[in-house]
């Protein structure tokens, strides 16, 4: 037993420091790159679940959830502590960097701040601004009175015809392999048992309503509508509800054994909990045809501001489905984040993308997330150079970094461009046009 402890721990500080080592750059890296701007895609930080303890998510547990220090769907008091912590440690490491100075204030157009027009955007955009740039007084743009989903961060699909729906469902079914859909839900098997468990399905109030006391593998089903975000219907989506409202709790609550209802979790079943909601994410918003369609917006806006004339720093602040929307819709290689219960697009978490100026006359960019790793969320850890968050360098498809992981410039805003391209190429029916 001892032995298995010492295994353990050891693969776990190789799985840190293998973080580490893969966001190191060269001692030398600024002698020969100089930052010159830096664009930001955030997902808001820590929220209260989308809905209450009265609703389908109160009625699969005996249990009453965390009580939450926000409404429903809202940013949290420790949200806006990790926000301000994030934008803390940003600030440090422009300065060191040479984009701004401490207690810069901006010229006219240097920066911009855009969130969707959610109460959870904007103040994740208003607390990491705080951070950042703490005397600058800056205003969060957003359109619309809180709140209201911005077409521009609105993941919704803008154009769909019959063989663009085949198309999609043709890569979604692929997900699970030969048996398609069903083959999703099977792969989830283990996911899907250690929730009950969790929950104590068995004794919820859907239990003993419905006699609901297991999620299925074969009622999985994909809506995909004009002018509406990719949805589903069946097990995933109820157990998607579940595992979101179990990572907040988790991330929330001091006392392990509490955030698990009374069940001692093991890391790995953490991970198994959080998982099924980064399957769901990916299955509605991660296959390629259906990630160009509803990233379309969002890439423009981004191209647009890594060519915008003395912009030093943008922030947009959206979602988790912006985030894998555009990752997918860029082609960026498969990964799974170190050191996090959820994978791919963690709380809080940040693509960012980094625009230098090289000493052999080029112009450089490098593409990472950035995150608050599970202990940091937890512990509420002061952020700083010498204790940074996650930093994971990202890997585009069919481009070569260079030797100090960096591509050009023209090649990332070249893959930018084919993926807004790619939009006008989606199936049409005869007599079907594409919104302008």
């Amino acid at each position: 037993m001892k032995l298995k402890k010492m295994a353990a721990a050891i693969c776990l500080s190789m799985l840190t420091l293998s973080s580490v080592v893969q966001a190191e750059r060269p001692a030398n890296f600024q002698d020969n790159y100089q930052l010159k701007e830096m664009v930001v895609l955030s997902r808001h930080n820590i929220r209260s679940p989308l809905s209450g303890n009265g609703s389908a998510l109160g009625n699969l547990t005996p249990h009453a959830w965390f009580k939450w220090t926000s409404g429903p769907s809202e940013l949290s008091l420790r949200g806006g502590q990790l926000e301000t912590m994030m934008g803390q440690y940003f600030r440090q490491r422009l300065v060191k960097d040479g984009l701004m100075t401490e207690n810069y204030l901006p010229k006219d157009g240097e920066m911009r701040f855009y969130a969707n027009s959610m109460q959870r955007t904007i103040a994740t955009a208003q607390y990491f601004s705080s951070g950042m740039l703490p005397v600058a007084n800056v205003k969060i743009e957003h359109k619309f009175a809180p709140s209201k989903m911005d077409p521009v961060f609105n993941p919704q699909l803008t154009f769909v015809s019959d063989a663009f729906r085949s198309q999609a469902m043709k890569e979604i079914s692929a997900m699970g392999g030969a048996k398609g859909l069903q083959g999703i839900n099977d792969k989830l098997s283990s996911q899907y048992r250690t929730l009950e468990k969790t929950l104590d399905l068995k004794d919820s109030p859907m239990a003993k309503k419905n006699g609901f006391t297991k999620f299925r593998n074969d009622d999985l089903q994909i809506m995909l509508e004009v002018n509406k975000e990719p949805a589903m219907k069946g097990s995933l989506k109820l157990a998607n509800s579940a595992s979101d409202a179990f990572i907040l709790q988790y991330y929330e609550e001091a006392d392990t054994t509490k955030a698990g209802f009374g069940h001692k979790l093991s890391q790995k079943e953490w991970e198994q909990v959080a998982s099924v909601k980064d399957v769901y994410g990916d299955v509605l918003f991660t296959a390629p045809s259906v990630a160009v369609n509803v990233a379309h917006p969002l890439l423009q806006e981004m191209n647009k501001e890594l060519a915008q004339p003395g912009r030093k720093f943008t922030f947009l602040c959206g979602h988790d489905s912006n985030i894998a929307s555009v990752l997918a819709a860029l082609d960026v290689e498969e990964y799974s984040l170190p050191n996090s219960i959820e994978k791919k697009t963690p709380i809080g978490s940040k693509l960012v993308i980094e625009k230098f100026a090289g000493k052999d006359g080029k112009e450089y960019a490098a593409m990472s997330l950035v995150y608050q790793n599970t202990k940091q969320l937890r512990d509420r850890t002061e952020l700083t150079l010498d204790t940074p968050p996650e930093v994971f360098p990202l890997q585009l498809k069919g481009l070569k970094a260079n030797g100090d992981g960096l591509y050009l410039l023209k090649d990332v805003q070249q893959r930018f461009q084919q993926a807004i391209a790619a939009y006008d190429k989606l199936p049409q029916d005869k007599a079907v046009q594409k919104a302008a």
